[in-house]
């Protein structure tokens, strides 16, 4: 199994998982033709790409999803109350796949579990896969670390969680206060410290590779993340920080 992301970000969001049979994505914040080049950038086309699972209908990870769906004719897994929250034409709506958030389901080959989260969204959910021996958590746009959460990415061999901001460069930076309440809110984003805090509350051990993302551009710099994360997680070399332009390349669990 072997994951990249597109891009990691408020300007938008994609994660690909490669396990053998077909590329699954995860949330889809570009324009076909953006995600089209950033596709070819990792060596993939939209072809083959075999589902498109959304965690929620914030523009930055719903924005692309259904252009993309409907002109590649590729399935697109949702809760309920995210289908609630957009508009859906009668063409685009036999691509869609309601799944429950408290249910697993299998797509191809790889097991893929919903996790409900804290967000200012409409019955938001991020997600675990498995495949083999291999589980892989991907973890952005929480509020706050509730014990479930713990519970359930607790044996992750691979983890992408979002560092979003520093409280303190969000508090000292230029967004205007309702924007700071959100972000900093218990359904916002998770800061650094509460990222720490996540990765000092699970086993660490069968994590082969540590991704953080979502790292705000405004409100957040690579310094004070790195302290914040590595102070707990002294492990470096398996650490990687996704920006908004790059995201990060393939990351293989083995």
């Amino acid at each position: 199994m072997k994951f990249a992301s597109l891009g990691s970000g408020s300007k938008g969001n994609a994660t690909i998982i490669d396990a053998e049979h077909g590329c699954l994505m995860v949330d889809c914040g570009f324009s076909i033709k953006e995600t089209a080049r950033r596709l070819e950038r990792v060596g993939k086309s939209p072809q083959d790409i075999s589902a498109i699972l959304v965690t929620h209908e914030h523009s930055d990870h719903w924005k692309g999803v259904l252009p993309f769906a409907s002109k590649f004719s590729i399935d697109v897994y949702a809760t309920a109350g995210c289908y609630r929250a957009v508009n859906v034409s009668p063409t685009t709506s036999k691509l869609l796949k309601v799944i429950c958030s408290h249910s697993g389901f299998m797509i191809n080959n790889v097991h893929v579990l919903p996790i409900p989260v804290p967000h200012d969204a409409n019955e938001p959910v991020q997600y675990i896969f498995s495949y083999d021996q291999y589980r892989l958590g991907v973890l952005t746009d929480v509020g706050n670390i509730t014990p479930y959460i713990i519970e359930q990415y607790n044996n992750c061999t691979g983890l992408l969680v979002e560092a979003n901001h520093d409280v303190e460069l969000l508090q000292a930076g230029a967004y205007p206060k309702f924007l700071k309440d959100r972000v900093a809110g218990q359904w916002g984003h998770l800061n650094n410290h509460q990222t720490a805090s996540l990765l000092s509350a699970i086993d660490q051990q069968s994590i082969q590779k540590l991704v953080i993302g979502h790292i705000s551009e405004s409100n957040n710099n690579s310094a004070r993340v790195k302290q914040a994360i590595e102070d707990v997680f002294p492990r470096s070399e398996k650490i990687i920080y996704a920006n908004q332009n790059e995201g990060f390349d393939w990351v293989c669990l083995s």
